[in-house]
């Protein structure tokens, strides 16, 4: 049976800033100045989801408005940020996400205005909770695969660290350096452990390939993940991680605690007994480092087979298929 081809679209934010149709001279200079744009998380939802597409062989069509302007009744996939929702230039049924708003309360009354947005994707499960009590039957958890051949055990070289601490703590950075970081570092001294810090935000794009190759296993400090690429990669290497879970609230300041108090979430929301190991803050370390890697070095970790099973790039390009087929086969 021959495949109808998916409609996908993905077009990245650039609004007139200070005169009509200024975005364009504005995309034209920075082109001159930064060179080429490399792209950004959003855009790499898209590219990751067509990427799977293709190595399974289902067709699709790419940002082909015309298409979707002559076949109205089609379902069609709006990825990434809502402005081409928010410009109603389509009249088709809408599957939207990943890479939808952070909360619900920046557009509560969403599926009033866009009755033709049939559901809404986000890319983990406490996320999905988050918005449910807002978005009740039409919130779907999807998370972007992850790129398996690139990161893949074979980049291991000669190991020069027993941990590389990978610190995405992005608020109270200075609090919990005192509080969670410098005791890590302090118990990894004295157990005469060596150890590299990567700090989120600022390293390269291959910084992490590089330091997860000669690392044996990683620390990850973060407060929570709506999905957690970056760990992921790094498990996906066949590394295991000593993950700070800590739970609690949703802590994006802009939201809390005066929008939104939600809870519990995770700073690992994809995660088995073959990833590693979580600890839930510093008092916890010692004995989770401990039982870390007592099972690593019983070889009872094994990460690689978890991504390969649930976050490959071939397994999300799929659960994509499926649920845009349920979607428009509803319809």
């Amino acid at each position: 049976m021959i495949k109808k081809p998916l409609n996908i679209f993905y077009e990245e934010p650039d609004p007139d800033r200070w005169f009509k149709y200024d975005h364009y001279l504005r995309r034209m200079i920075r082109r001159i100045i930064r060179g080429k744009s490399k792209p950004g998380g959003v855009m790499l939802i898209a590219l990751q989801l067509m990427k799977g597409l293709d190595k399974l062989g289902i067709p699709y069509r790419f940002n082909d408005f015309k298409y979707a302007k002559n076949h109205p009744n089609e379902l069609i996939g709006v990825i990434g940020k809502p402005q081409l929702i928010f410009k109603k230039i389509f009249k088709n049924p809408i599957l939207f996400g990943a890479g939808v708003y952070s909360h619900p309360i920046e557009c509560a009354n969403f599926f009033e205005l866009y009755p033709n947005v049939q559901k809404i994707l986000v890319p983990g499960p406490w996320m999905q909770e988050m918005f449910e009590p807002y978005y009740p039957d039409k919130v779907i958890t999807w998370p972007v695969g992850i790129d398996t051949e690139k990161w893949r055990p074979e980049i291991k070289k000669t190991k020069k660290y027993d941990f590389l601490i990978y610190d995405k703590i992005r608020w109270k950075h200075e609090e919990f350096e005192v509080l969670l970081i410098q005791p890590i570092i302090k118990e990894l001294q004295a157990l005469n452990f060596t150890y590299t810090i990567l700090k989120y935000g600022s390293y390269h794009p291959n910084q992490l390939l590089e330091s997860v190759s000669v690392s044996s296993s990683v620390i990850f400090l973060c407060e929570h993940e709506t999905q957690g690429q970056a760990y992921q990669q790094i498990l996906s290497t066949n590394t295991p991680i000593l993950a700070w879970d800590r739970g609690g609230f949703w802590e994006d300041p802009y939201y809390f605690p005066k929008k939104v108090k939600y809870e519990p979430v995770s700073s690992v929301p994809y995660w088995d007994k073959r990833c590693g190991l979580k600890f839930n803050d510093e008092s916890n370390f010692k004995i989770k480092l401990t039982e870390f890697l007592m099972l690593k070095n019983k070889n009872l970790f094994n990460p690689r087979n978890y991504i390969l099973e649930n976050l490959s790039i071939e397994h999300c390009a799929k659960k994509y298929e499926m649920i845009y087929n349920q979607i428009a086969s509803a319809l």
